[in-house]
């Protein structure tokens, strides 16, 4: 089978029959507040966007106030993601050129990288490699994203950053059980990632994502993304697609082998979201070839941020 190639079955659609416990989800985003917390100045930014009456002013003077992050925002701005004429000395320019969205989207991406940070949590798991993907998903999502004319490249992108939130919530506030969640895939190579925390810690990943995307404030499609990347088509057809580009990125990733790729329960394209994205064989072989330089580029917009 190629890259390109798909297949008929929909057993990656599936949805899990049990419920997650609410107060194991709970509990877990309880305590993960006060352990990895998006700094304030990004919570600001958040809360500011998200304000209709907000003015490019208005961000640009909740920014200045953070130079580190202002120069990781225009280190983003003046890259190859962006392709702009000339080079984009000011945040107040680049919000001009971008919006108000996009420099938040592109803020809330230099932040989080910072809660990838960690080495080798078992025998057969590093956070590096969960980093990895992380990135990988990114580059991977926005690139299908821009094949299918969807336009949002920093939603796209940090859509496919954040997809596996819920595993950092884990690891953060449920060390000792995602360890066990490992053990068990590890003597078991044909169980899932879900079924083992739903068995190990009563929720999954997408449990916990989805829920650490509403108590941050993001936008719903960014909860959809986090709580349903394994199964978008559960999801409401007008709420399908970025999540639905996350998952195509998931499969391509997997069959890439890069980085953490245990989470991911196929790696046959489902033909049916294929369709409804627009996705053609070509496009996914085109995607797959342009990979290795565009993760090359992605990874060094972050070099600062992640160690």
């Amino acid at each position: 089978m190629t890259q390109a190639q798909t297949s008929t079955g929909n057993s990656s659609q599936a949805p899990l029959e049990t419920p997650p416990n609410p107060a194991v989800v709970q509990s877990a985003i309880a305590e993960i507040s006060h352990i990895a917390t998006l700094p304030e100045v990004t919570m600001k930014i958040i809360q500011l966007v998200e304000n209709p009456d907000s003015t490019a002013q208005d961000l640009n003077k909740v920014i200045s106030n953070d130079p580190a992050l202002g120069a990781r925002i225009l280190k983003v701005v003046n890259s190859a993601f962006y392709g702009l004429p000339g080079q984009i000395g000011s945040i107040n320019r680049a919000i001009v050129l971008l919006g108000l969205n996009a420099v938040k989207n592109i803020a809330i991406a230099a932040s989080l990288a910072k809660l990838f940070r960690g080495g080798r949590i078992s025998p057969n798991f590093n956070a590096r490699d969960l980093w990895t993907n992380a990135i990988a998903s990114a580059t991977a999502t926005r690139l299908l994203a821009d094949r299918v004319g969807l336009g949002l490249p920093d939603e796209a992108f940090l859509a496919g950053l954040i997809h596996d939130l819920g595993i950092l919530v884990e690891i953060q506030a449920r060390r000792p059980k995602f360890i066990e969640v490992l053990d068990k895939l590890e003597a078991n190579p044909n169980l899932t990632l879900r079924d083992a925390e739903m068995q190990v810690i009563g929720a999954t990943h997408e449990h916990f994502g989805a829920a650490l995307c509403k108590l941050w404030k993001f936008p719903t499609s960014f909860a959809h993304v986090t709580g349903f990347h394994h199964h978008p088509m559960d999801l409401p057809f007008n709420h399908r697609t970025l999540s639905g580009l996350v998952h195509v990125s998931d499969v391509l990733i997997a069959r890439l082998r890069i980085g953490f790729i245990r989470g991911v329960e196929t790696q046959d394209y489902n033909i049916d979201l294929l369709a409804q994205l627009k996705l053609s064989p070509a496009i996914l072989e085109e995607v797959s070839q342009a990979m290795p330089e565009a993760i090359e580029e992605a990874q060094a917009l972050f070099s600062d941020v992640v160690g």
